[in-house]
């Protein structure tokens, strides 16, 4: 495992740092704080939007967007250690390309791996130029852990496809220009063989988007309808029944995405303390110290998947083992924070300690532990594919989707 930057990474880290100096403003000592991007209304909605899509076709111009992307397709055909260096350098700077998540991190790869060379032609370019939104129109009310319990229906119609059927905790389908979708094309098969992946225009005739109020006012969440929603065969993505093979590719990305994510510094978290009065109390000051341990874990994560990265290797595994550090790390920061503040954590807003920021952080973690597979997925995950430990019993795995209770 490798802890120090190579020459050749220091010398493309002071590149971007370089370039981010000429065009992007330091985070403010102020700004530690609060998430500037956070205003829950419709107005700040749209200024968040506004300004990911300016910051996108900035590093788009500057040949900074889509690094690992091959040169065909708008990328620089670099490695996933360029990314990790460009993104670290990038969380110092007060931009944000936050809205864009789910299109280049997760949409991206998966076309550029199992996408036809239209699609990747026709999505690509305006994908990473910050023109187009994707959402990912996985999880369903009854199929969420279980996504591959999913009865969203797509029938084929010549050379078209009508899907029918709703989707869940959508990120940003309110605002999406494009979704990548699962659906049921076969219920005489295992339920996962029966799965198809494909592309729909968010605009369709019979797709109704209803947002989720959250706790945070925000509705960064929707449910999604589907009415007979016409799909042409050229936006499916793989082979018909191929789709759960296709849907690894995507979760894999979201999993290293959440995984790599660090929302604060440890420095932050006893700052917090000192203005608290509480760096003197034995539980908190035990409490610091394992958050340390944590922290430190996290980082050693990310070494090695950037290791793995800059030798050209594909992240495997160590995606699911890093997302579930990160989600169990939120979760005790979380209560921590609370702790800390004492009877102050049962403020919100600007009536709480800044601003309501940790309030924020502790009602936020459930994002990180949710979404790219639950904890319990994740620790299945590791405890068959890396422990080697026996699979959990799944007696639904060779039945017919239709002969499951839930089957249709």
């Amino acid at each position: 495992m490798d802890f120090d930057d190579t020459p050749e990474e220091a010398a493309w880290r002071a590149e971007v740092a370089a370039w981010m100096d000429r065009h992007a403003p330091l985070v403010e000592e102020d700004h530690r704080r609060f998430d500037p991007f956070r205003d829950t209304s419709k107005e700040g909605e749209r200024a968040h939007l506004a300004a990911s899509r300016r910051w996108q076709k900035m590093l788009y111009e500057g040949r900074w967007a889509g690094l690992t992307w091959p040169t065909l397709y708008g990328g620089r055909g670099l490695t996933s250690h360029h990314q990790g260096i460009l993104n670290q350098e990038m969380a110092r700077y007060h931009v944000t390309v936050g809205a864009f998540a789910v299109s280049i991190g997760m949409v991206g790869p998966t076309l550029i791996a199992h996408g036809t060379d239209e699609q990747k032609q026709r999505y690509l370019d305006p994908m990473l130029r910050g023109d187009e939104l994707w959402c990912q129109l996985f999880s369903e009310p009854g199929a969420g852990s279980d996504l591959a319990s999913l009865r969203t229906r797509a029938e084929r119609h010549g050379d078209e496809w009508v899907i029918t059927g709703q989707k869940v905790w959508t990120s940003g389908a309110h605002v999406a220009d494009h979704g990548i979708l699962l659906a049921r094309t076969d219920a005489d098969v295992p339920k996962h063989r029966g799965i198809t992946y494909f592309i729909v225009d968010m605009s369709s005739p019979g797709v109704e988007v209803r947002p989720l109020r959250q706790i945070d006012g925000s509705a960064h969440f929707n449910e999604v309808f589907l009415t007979d929603v016409r799909i042409p065969d050229a936006h499916r993505v793989g082979e018909c029944g191929e789709g759960w093979r296709v849907a690894q590719t995507t979760l894999g990305a979201e999993r290293t995405l959440i995984g790599g994510g660090q929302r604060l510094g440890f420095g932050e978290i006893v700052e917090l303390a000192r203005n608290h009065d509480r760096t003197t109390d034995p539980v908190i000051r035990h409490d610091l110290v394992r958050c340390w341990s944590r922290y430190e874990i996290a980082r050693f994560l990310r070494y090695r998947v950037q290791t793995a990265a800059s030798k050209g290797e594909r992240p495997g595994p160590e995606a699911s083992v890093m997302k579930l550090a990160l989600s169990r790390h939120l979760e005790a920061n979380g209560d921590l924070v609370m702790a800390i503040e004492g009877p102050a954590a049962l403020l919100y807003d600007r009536d709480a300690p800044d601003n309501g920021f940790w309030q924020i952080q502790f009602m936020g973690q459930w994002r990180s532990r949710i979404g790219g597979g639950t904890d319990q997925i994740q620790r299945n995950i590791v405890a068959e594919r890396v422990l080697g430990l026996p699979p959990e019993p799944r007696p639904d795995k060779d039945m017919a989707f239709r002969e499951l209770p839930t089957g249709t």
